[in-house]
Protein backbone atom coordinates (compact mmCIF):
# COMPACT_ATOMS: atom_id res chain seq x y z
CA UNK A 1 0.00 0.00 0.00
CA UNK A 2 2.90 2.34 0.58
CA UNK A 3 4.61 1.98 -2.74
CA UNK A 4 1.13 2.75 -4.19
CA UNK A 5 0.35 6.10 -2.33
CA UNK A 6 4.57 6.79 -3.14
CA UNK A 7 3.40 6.08 -6.55
CA UNK A 8 0.23 8.11 -6.69
CA UNK A 9 1.77 10.74 -5.05
CA UNK A 10 4.59 10.93 -7.47
CA UNK A 11 2.41 11.04 -10.78
CA UNK A 12 0.34 13.22 -9.02
CA UNK A 13 3.28 15.85 -8.57
CA UNK A 14 4.90 14.96 -12.32
CA UNK A 15 1.54 15.60 -13.79
CA UNK A 16 1.20 18.80 -12.02
CA UNK A 17 4.65 20.15 -13.38
CA UNK A 18 3.60 19.03 -16.85
CA UNK A 19 0.54 21.08 -16.81
CA UNK A 20 1.75 23.72 -15.58
CA UNK A 21 4.65 23.68 -17.95
CA UNK A 22 2.09 23.15 -20.97
CA UNK A 23 -0.43 25.92 -19.77
CA UNK A 24 2.48 28.47 -19.67
CA UNK A 25 3.82 28.18 -22.81
CA UNK A 26 0.33 27.47 -24.84
CA UNK A 27 0.35 30.28 -27.21
CA UNK A 28 -3.11 29.45 -27.63
CA UNK A 29 -5.65 27.32 -25.23
CA UNK A 30 -5.27 23.60 -25.92
CA UNK A 31 -8.35 21.70 -27.45
CA UNK A 32 -10.31 20.14 -25.25
CA UNK A 33 -8.99 16.60 -25.40
CA UNK A 34 -13.22 14.72 -24.82
CA UNK A 35 -12.62 14.06 -28.16
CA UNK A 36 -10.16 11.33 -27.55
CA UNK A 37 -10.97 10.74 -23.57
CA UNK A 38 -14.76 10.62 -22.41
CA UNK A 39 -16.42 9.75 -19.36
CA UNK A 40 -17.82 6.13 -19.57
CA UNK A 41 -21.77 6.53 -19.14
CA UNK A 42 -22.41 3.07 -17.13
CA UNK A 43 -19.45 4.00 -14.39
CA UNK A 44 -18.41 7.35 -13.54
CA UNK A 45 -14.70 5.65 -11.98
CA UNK A 46 -13.78 4.60 -15.81
CA UNK A 47 -13.22 7.20 -18.95
CA UNK A 48 -12.99 5.55 -22.76
CA UNK A 49 -9.93 6.99 -24.94
CA UNK A 50 -9.01 6.38 -28.54
CA UNK A 51 -5.80 4.62 -29.54
CA UNK A 52 -4.38 3.73 -32.71
CA UNK A 53 -4.40 0.11 -33.44
CA UNK A 54 -1.44 -2.21 -33.84
CA UNK A 55 -2.00 -2.04 -37.54
CA UNK A 56 -2.80 1.39 -38.01
CA UNK A 57 0.77 1.93 -36.10
CA UNK A 58 2.70 -0.17 -38.76
CA UNK A 59 0.78 1.27 -41.67
CA UNK A 60 2.09 4.80 -39.90
CA UNK A 61 5.76 3.64 -39.19
CA UNK A 62 6.17 1.67 -42.68
CA UNK A 63 4.51 4.70 -44.94
CA UNK A 64 7.24 6.76 -42.81
CA UNK A 65 10.49 4.75 -43.49
CA UNK A 66 9.30 4.53 -47.24
CA UNK A 67 8.70 8.43 -47.18
CA UNK A 68 12.70 8.63 -46.21
CA UNK A 69 13.47 5.66 -48.25
CA UNK A 70 12.33 7.02 -51.18
CA UNK A 71 15.08 10.03 -50.61
CA UNK A 72 17.96 7.55 -49.97
CA UNK A 73 17.87 8.44 -46.09
CA UNK A 74 18.62 6.48 -43.48
CA UNK A 75 16.06 6.46 -40.19
CA UNK A 76 14.56 5.42 -37.54
CA UNK A 77 10.83 6.00 -36.64
CA UNK A 78 8.86 5.48 -33.70
CA UNK A 79 5.18 5.44 -33.45
CA UNK A 80 3.59 6.36 -29.47
CA UNK A 81 0.53 5.78 -28.09
CA UNK A 82 -1.44 8.77 -26.46
CA UNK A 83 0.51 7.69 -23.20
CA UNK A 84 3.66 7.71 -24.36
CA UNK A 85 4.06 3.90 -24.66
CA UNK A 86 5.98 2.80 -27.64
CA UNK A 87 3.71 0.88 -30.00
CA UNK A 88 5.64 0.24 -33.38
CA UNK A 89 9.79 0.94 -34.16
CA UNK A 90 11.22 0.32 -37.45
CA UNK A 91 14.66 0.64 -37.50
CA UNK A 92 15.58 1.02 -41.53
CA UNK A 93 19.18 -0.37 -42.82
CA UNK A 94 21.87 1.74 -42.27
CA UNK A 95 20.21 4.24 -39.64
CA UNK A 96 22.34 5.54 -36.95
CA UNK A 97 22.69 3.52 -33.34
CA UNK A 98 21.55 7.31 -31.81
CA UNK A 99 18.13 6.94 -33.96
CA UNK A 100 16.14 5.00 -31.91
CA UNK A 101 16.17 6.48 -28.74
CA UNK A 102 15.68 10.07 -30.73
CA UNK A 103 12.70 8.63 -32.57
CA UNK A 104 10.99 7.57 -29.37
CA UNK A 105 11.34 10.48 -27.18
CA UNK A 106 10.46 12.67 -30.44
CA UNK A 107 7.07 11.04 -30.93
CA UNK A 108 7.04 11.02 -27.15
CA UNK A 109 7.19 14.70 -26.56
CA UNK A 110 5.09 15.51 -29.61
CA UNK A 111 2.23 13.45 -28.28
CA UNK A 112 2.55 15.08 -24.71
CA UNK A 113 2.07 18.75 -26.43
CA UNK A 114 -0.53 18.03 -29.46
CA UNK A 115 2.17 19.75 -31.57
CA UNK A 116 4.80 18.83 -34.03
CA UNK A 117 8.21 19.31 -32.20
CA UNK A 118 9.61 22.01 -34.39
CA UNK A 119 7.19 24.60 -33.00
CA UNK A 120 8.10 22.86 -29.46
CA UNK A 121 11.56 23.57 -30.06
CA UNK A 122 11.01 27.14 -30.89
CA UNK A 123 9.47 27.44 -26.98
CA UNK A 124 12.48 26.85 -25.41
CA UNK A 125 14.07 30.06 -25.86
CA UNK A 126 10.80 31.18 -23.75
CA UNK A 127 10.80 28.04 -21.34
CA UNK A 128 14.27 26.65 -21.52
CA UNK A 129 13.42 24.46 -18.34
CA UNK A 130 11.46 22.33 -20.55
CA UNK A 131 14.68 20.64 -22.08
CA UNK A 132 14.86 19.10 -18.67
CA UNK A 133 11.46 17.12 -18.38
CA UNK A 134 12.30 13.53 -18.99
CA UNK A 135 12.10 11.01 -22.34
CA UNK A 136 11.76 14.57 -23.93
CA UNK A 137 13.36 16.05 -26.64
CA UNK A 138 12.71 19.45 -28.63
CA UNK A 139 14.04 18.68 -32.15
CA UNK A 140 12.37 18.62 -35.14
CA UNK A 141 11.11 15.46 -36.54
CA UNK A 142 8.11 13.97 -33.93
CA UNK A 143 4.28 15.24 -34.89
CA UNK A 144 0.91 13.93 -33.59
CA UNK A 145 -1.65 11.83 -34.02
CA UNK A 146 -4.77 13.24 -33.49
CA UNK A 147 -8.61 12.52 -33.34
CA UNK A 148 -10.91 15.26 -33.64
CA UNK A 149 -8.16 17.69 -32.68
CA UNK A 150 -7.02 15.61 -29.37
CA UNK A 151 -3.71 13.83 -29.52
CA UNK A 152 -4.21 9.81 -29.92
CA UNK A 153 -0.40 8.95 -30.98
CA UNK A 154 3.24 10.33 -31.85
CA UNK A 155 5.16 9.34 -34.31
CA UNK A 156 8.70 10.48 -34.32
CA UNK A 157 11.36 10.00 -36.85
CA UNK A 158 15.34 10.51 -36.36
CA UNK A 159 18.51 9.96 -38.56
CA UNK A 160 18.29 12.42 -41.94
CA UNK A 161 20.55 15.21 -41.77
CA UNK A 162 17.68 17.80 -40.39
CA UNK A 163 14.90 18.00 -38.22
CA UNK A 164 12.71 19.51 -41.42
CA UNK A 165 13.53 16.07 -43.43
CA UNK A 166 12.41 13.73 -40.13
CA UNK A 167 9.41 15.76 -39.97
CA UNK A 168 8.30 15.43 -43.27
CA UNK A 169 9.28 12.03 -43.52
CA UNK A 170 6.62 11.92 -40.17
CA UNK A 171 4.14 13.65 -41.53
CA UNK A 172 3.73 11.02 -44.71
CA UNK A 173 3.15 8.22 -41.86
CA UNK A 174 0.35 10.73 -40.07
CA UNK A 175 -0.71 11.36 -44.17
CA UNK A 176 -0.69 7.38 -44.51
CA UNK A 177 -3.73 7.16 -41.50
CA UNK A 178 -5.88 9.45 -43.46
CA UNK A 179 -6.20 7.42 -46.41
Amino acid sequence: MKKMLIGATAAAAVAAGTFGAVSANASAPAAAPAAAVKADAANRNLQQTTHLTIDAATKAAQATLDAAEAENQRVTVAVVDRNGNTVVILRGDGAGPQSYESAERKAFTAVSWNAPTSVLAGRLAQAPNLKDIPGTLFLGGGVPVTAKGAPIAGIGVAGAPSGDLDEKFARAGVEALDK
